[in-house]
């Protein structure tokens, strides 16, 4: 759930955002003056802002650049007319996370809030270096392995330059985490940090996702579009999956490694950016350069730091330290009594091979947890985790298991376990997040498969992926 500030001088518009808000689990602010926003700003401290462009007295834009002064990593959603697009742009220019036409379509309004929430998350969950104490509301890079030091010291090293730098490693092994990491220790920290999944956004989408496009480049592009590279101007861009982007969107890419520059799709205009760009990818780039679909030009602009984050079987000493970390964190966050894990269960786990990384132990650790209810973990709770995780059943079969006795037995163990206040609204909340975690992990964290996957709309995930804080790293 977000705080949303919506400014608008029409009483009607500020209603309608109120209804459309709260239907999706927000906390909705509202002010008819960029004065009274300002105000609100300093004493609610929302997560993001909503406005129109034409206000009466200040205007949007004037109120923007006074936000951007004291707040320069709240976004920032403008609504505009036709007649106001150029003020919209300008607002971009300047820092704003994105605008909206009006009248707007409400389902893309509330998915561009939600991309908004994201990226406030990805800037505001401080990333912990190896932690010895478990904060519940903080995400954590964990080992003490040699391989692990080395890792940290890289992200001190190159934390404070503008270097570009490229995290190599496995699927699972926390590539996103070294990369926020970096962006919090770095100069530009008070800047945006816009996240790019390269393999989440269709191809024919990509290029003008990344560097905008101008009115008429396509069928349907009604208004000039600013693109991640402008909007991330002064701060940093992490483009994930870079190893995977086409041709085409390789060479812009190069130029504005090059050049810091680049074209909107369908105009000739060179615009200046200047962005720092973190880039990471669990392909063979090497290969990749053998077969002709990375260019080498490219591979050695983003190879300037090479960062490689070990996989779990190289640092298997690590493993005992995780598996703690995640049972503290999540008996934290379902609100159990930390669970004692027999010495069966701990040798199960730091014996079994993890070909998805830290990721999925991660979810084979919650999965337990689940499933165990607070109670000692044993050695047959770890094997079925992990048999569950190997062969996920088909809808199906799961529907049919729901119905019978071991659902049934869960529920008891719960509530012998939870009774009281509030042991429904947990229960609910609790499977609600396993779901949402068990379908990304399926659709490999993209969330349009994953929505499609549990039969919700993409803003209605996005909510709930805010709600329950679960992470794509």
């Amino acid at each position: 759930m977000g705080k949303i500030l919506v400014v608008d001088d029409e009483t009607s518009v500020l209603h309608a955002f109120r209804q459309m808000l709260t239907g999706v689990g927000h906390e909705v602010l509202v002010a008819e003056s960029s004065e009274v926003a300002i105000q609100r700003i300093e004493h609610d401290q929302p997560d993001v802002v909503v406005s129109d462009i034409c206000l009466p007295g200040l205007s949007g834009l004037d109120a923007f650049r006074k936000i951007r002064e004291n707040n320069p990593r709240l976004p920032v959603i403008f609504m505009t007319g036709q007649g106001t697009v150029d003020s919209a742009i300008e607002a971009m220019k300047l820092g704003a996370f994105d605008y909206q036409l009006k009248p707007f379509d409400p389902e893309s309004m509330i998915a561009t809030i939600e991309r908004a929430l994201q990226g406030v998350r990805l800037m505001q969950r401080h990333v912990e270096l190896n932690p010895q104490i478990v904060v519940s509301n903080r995400d954590a890079i964990i080992g003490s392995s040699p391989a692990m030091q080395e890792v940290y010291k890289a992200i001190g090293r190159v934390a404070s330059t503008d270097a570009t730098v490229l995290i190599r490693g496995e699927s699972g092994t926390g590539k996103e985490l070294v990369a926020r990491a970096i962006y919090q220790h770095s100069r530009r920290s008070n800047e945006s940090l816009l996240v790019v999944n390269c393999v989440a956004i269709p191809e024919t989408l990509l290029e003008s996702e990344m560097f905008g496009y101008e009115r008429g480049a396509f069928t349907g592009a009604n208004s000039r579009k600013l693109g991640k590279f402008e909007q991330a101007h002064r701060g940093t861009i992490f483009l994930d999956e870079i190893g995977d982007i086409p041709p085409n969107v390789q060479a812009k890419i190069l130029r504005v490694l090059q050049g810091r520059t680049i074209e909107r799709v369908g105009g000739d205009e060179t615009i200046s950016v200047d962005v720092r760009i973190i880039a990471a990818t669990n392909r063979n780039l090497e290969r990749a350069l053998a077969d002709g679909s990375f260019r080498e030009d490219l591979y050695h602009r983003l190879n300037v730091v090479s960062l490689r984050l070990p996989s779990l079987r190289d640092r298997r000493g690590d493993l005992p330290e995780l598996i703690n970390y995640f049972v503290d964190r999540f008996a934290n966050e379902l609100k159990f009594e930390r669970p004692i894990l027999s010495s069966e269960a701990m040798d199960l786990l730091i014996s079994h091979a993890w070909p998805g990384n830290v990721r999925e132990l991660e979810h084979c650790v919650y999965r337990t947890l689940i499933f165990t209810g607070g109670y000692p973990i044993q050695a047959d709770d770890v094997r079925q985790a992990l048999a569950a995780m190997q062969e996920p059943p088909q809808p199906g079969a799961l529907l049919t298991s729901i119905g019978d006795e071991s659902l049934r037995d869960l529920v008891r163990c719960y509530l012998d376990a939870n009774s009281g206040t509030n042991a429904h609204e947990t229960l609910l909340e609790t499977i609600d997040r396993l779901l949402i975690v068990e379908a990304l992990a399926r659709a490999k964290g993209n969330q349009t498969k994953a929505s499609q996957l549990l039969g919700l709309t993409r803003p209605t995930l996005h909510g709930k992926i805010r709600r329950h804080e679960i992470s794509d790293s």
